[in-house]
């Protein structure tokens, strides 16, 4: 699937339409190359996996938060000032021993745009929308996630009016990070559900 793309392979046709369509913008004076820079970095860094990234690492760190996020995550979330078109409706599901999480949307690609920014180029392909449903523990595996049989995998098929938040379980020995630290083990793809969260060693060290 595409997230193994590597740098010497061919561009993703999706990807080289894209660059030609800026391309071409920039050139007829459509556009400008720093607008579209600024919206970049708006949906990359500012509406984008940290925001979501934020959300996880204050529910692992308050426990109160944590609940609320769990019952009402659209009103949990706008507690940090994230909302807005695509996070109208938004459910958190919780990774444990016992159950982990995945994300999917089998029609299209409904994603929740305030917490995790533009959705990745895998998740809106054909296979994984049809894989991940009918071969979720494959699928993990391809991502590099390998789970015990005794956990259950759940697929969790988002629409046009709900979308989903996963929190991945906290990794272990993070006892004394504070909330920025344990941010940064938070990726996109631990909130979609197809790896685990960061262990600090990954980082060498937070």
């Amino acid at each position: 699937m595409a997230h193994n793309h590597k740098h010497n392979d061919p561009l993703p046709e999706t990807v080289l339409r894209v660059k030609s369509l800026e391309s071409l913008l920039v050139e007829k004076g459509l556009v400008e190359t720093a607008a579209l820079d600024a919206l970049i970095d708006r949906y990359e860094n500012k509406v984008g996996p940290k925001n979501g990234a934020k959300v996880v690492a204050k529910a692992w760190s308050d426990p109160d938060f944590r609940e609320r996020l769990l019952k009402d995550a659209t009103s949990a979330i706008a507690e940090f000032g994230f909302s807005g078109a695509q996070g109208e409706e938004l459910l958190a599901v919780e990774n444990t021993d016992d159950v982990h999480n995945v994300v999917v949307c089998t029609l299209c690609s409904c994603y929740p745009w305030p917490v995790l920014g533009l959705p990745p180029v895998w998740y809106k392909s054909a296979p994984y929308r049809s894989r991940v449903v009918r071969e979720p523990r494959k699928v993990l595996a391809e991502f590099g996630t390998s789970l015990p049989d005794k956990t259950e995998v759940r697929v969790w098929d988002s629409t046009a009016e709900t979308r989903y938040l996963v929190i991945p379980k906290r990794p272990t020995g993070t006892d004394n990070l504070d909330e920025g630290q344990l941010a940064e083990l938070v990726s996109r793809d631990s909130m979609i559900g197809v790896t685990e969260a960061l262990d600090p060693a990954d980082l060498g060290g937070v």
